[in-house]
């Protein structure tokens, strides 16, 4: 199976359900004649085992392995703390080629995206969890992820744009705000986790790019060392980003900044987004500070600010100690163990 991915029972009661300190990967590796081998992957008759390959949209960029299934530990977020192990397939990567030669090459695919042989999928199909999940984004690169996750009566919203054929995690923007500039805008954006920064095509790119650098001041000379165009010796000030988003609901990018150190020691501030020559991707940066929902069951996306560990916390923990409580704490950086990505991953498509 070849495919595309972004840029880098009666039951348990369906509360979300998070992961717990104690999965693991390994064995055993998915063969031809599993059900999802012959459904979703084409698997060769040949061979015995069940591969992939995931073509990135950048630099030549892909990935290669076999599918495995393995034991996913999960405990529900209540009161009752009901433990379930949960049957789910992973991808377990052999060979990359491209950006991932340079480091940040990931272990394995942690399949997200809405068709059958998702983890998501997979839960909510066992009865485990409803069929929805949140990640949550934190502003020191950790973060929590939620199964069975429907988010709150008081978080925004807006409706996927379903496709019959590889379903994404689609939306439409419908108007973008850049600190007092304000131009009305339509274009389909897909939110993927996989996807560190946001890669923009023409026209959203140069309006938001141009509209920012407006209100900004001493614009560096571009660097073919950065790949990000618009970028600043200093910023004086944190030029909000707002998208107003099918429904009219908006969400607001808490910081589009990122810090780049250069060789000689110093560093600039860049408005971390990238050209794109084909697809709309809001990337991990545009969602920090938020629990994004994917809700497949009503097909919505949901966000709510938030700091990734409830709202009677009043600060992230930093100690190890309070990290290790917290059961549920995971990287949001996750490409140290598995690359997570919103859309077909691991998720098979023919």
């Amino acid at each position: 199976m070849t495919t595309v991915a972004g840029r880098p029972p009666e039951t348990l009661p369906r509360a979300p359900t998070r992961l717990s300190e104690g999965w693991r990967v390994g064995q055993p590796v998915l063969t031809r004649n599993s059900t999802y081998c012959g459904q979703a992957f084409q698997c060769s008759s040949t061979l015995n085992t069940c591969a992939y390959q995931i073509q990135y949209l950048s630099n030549d960029t892909s990935s290669t392995g076999v599918v495995v299934e393995d034991i996913l530990h999960l405990i529900s977020d209540d009161s009752q703390s009901n433990v379930a192990n949960a049957q789910v397939t992973l991808g377990c990567d052999i060979n990359e080629t491209g950006s991932f030669l340079e480091g940040a090459a990931p272990n394995g695919l942690f399949g997200l995206g809405m068709n059958e042989i998702s983890v998501p999928s997979v839960l909510a199909s066992k009865g485990l969890t409803a069929n929805s999940f949140s990640m949550c984004f934190g502003p020191n690169g950790t973060g929590r992820m939620n199964f069975g996750d429907t988010g709150s009566s008081g978080q925004g919203q807006t409706p996927f744009n379903v496709q019959q054929t590889n379903p994404t995690y689609n939306v439409t923007v419908t108007q973008v705000r850049v600190g007092d500039n304000t131009t009305d805008i339509s274009f389909s954006a897909i939110f993927d986790s996989g996807t560190s920064f946001t890669n923009l095509n023409e026209p959203a790119y140069t309006i938001i790019s141009e509209s920012f650098n407006s209100q900004a001041q001493s614009r560096l000379p571009s660097d073919s060392q950065i790949p990000f165009e618009y970028c600043y010796s200093d910023l004086s000030a944190n030029h909000t980003i707002n998208l107003t988003m099918k429904g009219g609901d908006q969400f607001s990018v808490t910081d589009p900044i990122v810090v780049v150190s250069l060789q000689n020691g110093g560093s600039v501030y860049c408005l971390a987004l990238v050209k794109s020559e084909d697809i709309n991707i809001i990337g991990q940066n545009f969602m920090t500070g938020y629990s994004m929902v994917f809700d497949r069951e009503n097909m919505v996306l949901g966000w709510e600010g938030s700091n990734c560990y409830g709202a009677e916390a009043t600060s992230i923990p930093s100690s190890p100690s309070d990290l290790t409580r917290l059961k549920s704490s995971i990287s949001t950086l996750f490409a140290v163990t598995f690359t997570i990505l919103v859309h077909c991953l691991i998720i098979g498509s023919s």
